[in-house]
């Protein structure tokens, strides 16, 4: 496999959008059968992708490769708690092996289980013609400026607090708070009702309340929110729908409550006044939100973080999901510190993840010609997953935030992205702007877009 832009600290990188155009050309040359493959989630929403494989019992083992990684990222990106094959019953077979209870993607059953609640199930259907067809709708949530307003971001060390009036942040305040460590619930339904009270303090009345929370959410209930990870499994429930009450005892205020990936985007979104709009967090893991050409969020799940990055069988494993490859070690600190043997560089093992990142920050404002190397790598590595990303989403903007952009990596970072995007897909560097928002962008259009989520 050849690469135009090679990355500097992993030549073995092998980009899913390459293997998977490399699979495309051999198909296209051989004997092939059509199949098509569907995954399903809330309230019947259907995303359908159709493609030619080689005939069955020709190649198999290369079809289980690419359609698996398909349905791995048909899942995270759409959601679904079904996953329907049509027209090749060998690949059926291998999918609903890997995906049962105790297969080999047993992580991606229990957790979208969760998520919809409803028992994970893989169907397989003979004729390609009666697949479920796509059907997906978007809603026009955000942008919604008039009235007395509180936008609410919930992190893992703080939270964001403002009161809006018609569009204009009036209080901004962050609130330190340790969620993820507490068993008890009362500290975070206290810590979100106190803080939305202290903006309330500087508006005449509130309208609504707007959410923006790290994890799922489903019809602003918390399917899986890392915030209670403390929490037993029966608080966990019961969490789910602390956002609505908190907005009940505040006086059936109105609430509406996004995933914090998606309100991020939109915030780029109505700071670009454009749609299509891709946001991707670089920190702790890889978070990912998305606006369509409206500007509308979608209720996709958007989880990026496991979906495949790379099919060097030799790629590190997730240690949560156990799956090799994936977003989570290519778009985050762990990149970063994964690349600091190949650059010569040393790190302290007392250190926690954070610290190694700060370290190698220091060391690349301090000139060290070592961490550029870092940067480009990762650079690399998203150029070829943004044209991946591309066949899922329809993109005119990429946004990339969080630590590990912070500084002057971050610009070799999308430097380094851009020069994928226009030696190996040109047409996709003709429509696709990359961006990185400044720091009082973030802060202020994230609370202001949050704000604006509630019609």
């Amino acid at each position: 496999m050849q690469l135009k832009v090679v990355p500097v600290y992993d030549p073995e990188f092998t980009p899913m959008i390459k293997y998977v155009e490399e699979y495309e050309q051999a198909v296209a040359a051989a004997e092939k059968q059509p199949i098509a493959v569907s995954v399903e989630r809330n309230k019947g929403y259907v995303h359908t992708v159709k493609m030619d494989i080689f005939k069955d019992g020709t190649r198999d083992e290369d079809n289980f490769r690419v359609v698996e990684r398909l349905v791995k990222t048909l899942l995270w990106v759409y959601g679904g708690w079904k996953i329907t094959i049509s027209g090749s019953r060998p690949v059926y077979g291998h999918i609903a092996k890997a995906y049962a209870k105790d297969g080999a993607r047993a992580f991606d059953n229990d957790f979208m289980s969760g998520v919809y609640e409803t028992e994970f199930a893989v169907e397989y259907v003979p004729d390609v013609k009666d697949v479920p067809a796509t059907n997906e709708s978007s809603a026009p949530v955000g942008k919604h400026l008039d009235g007395c307003r509180i936008g609410f971001d919930a992190g893992g060390s703080d939270v964001k607090v403002s009161a809006v009036i018609d569009g204009q942040s009036v209080y901004s305040e962050e609130i330190v708070w340790l969620p993820k460590q507490q068993t008890d619930p009362a500290y975070h339904y206290n810590g979100i009702k106190n803080a939305m009270l202290k903006a309330a303090e500087h508006m005449p009345r509130v309208d609504k309340i707007g959410v923006s929370s790290a994890g799922v959410y489903i019809d602003n209930r918390a399917m899986v929110a890392s915030l209670f990870m403390s929490l037993s499994p029966e608080d966990k429930k019961k969490c789910r729908t602390i956002y609505t009450d908190v907005a009940k005892d505040l006086g059936n205020v109105p609430i509406e409550v996004a995933n914090d990936g998606d309100v991020t985007a939109l915030a780029g979104a109505m700071e670009l006044n454009a749609g299509n709009v891709l946001g991707i967090a670089m920190g702790t893991s890889e978070a990912g939100g998305y606006v369509d050409d409206n500007g509308y969020i979608t209720g996709w799940l958007n989880e990026l973080a496991f979906v495949p990055v790379d099919m060097n069988p030799d790629a590190l494993v997730d240690e949560w999901s156990g799956d090799v490859g994936c977003g989570v070690k290519y778009f985050s600190q762990d990149a970063v510190i994964k690349l600091c043997p190949k650059a010569g560089i040393e790190l302290d093992n007392s250190l926690t993840l954070a610290q190694k990142l700060k370290y190698v920050q220091n060391l690349h404002a301090q000139g060290d010609p070592r961490t550029e190397g870092i940067y480009q790598t990762i650079g690399a590595y998203f150029g070829y997953q943004i044209a991946y990303y591309a066949r899922f989403y329809n993109i005119n903007h990429v946004l990339i935030m969080g630590r590990v952009t912070s500084g002057e990596g971050g610009k070799t970072l999308l430097a380094t992205a851009q020069q994928v995007l226009d030696s190996e897909y040109p047409e996709l560097a003709k429509h696709i702007c990359l961006h990185i928002p400044d720091e009082n962008s973030r802060r202020v259009g994230q609370s202001v877009a949050a704000a604006s989520l509630p019609a």
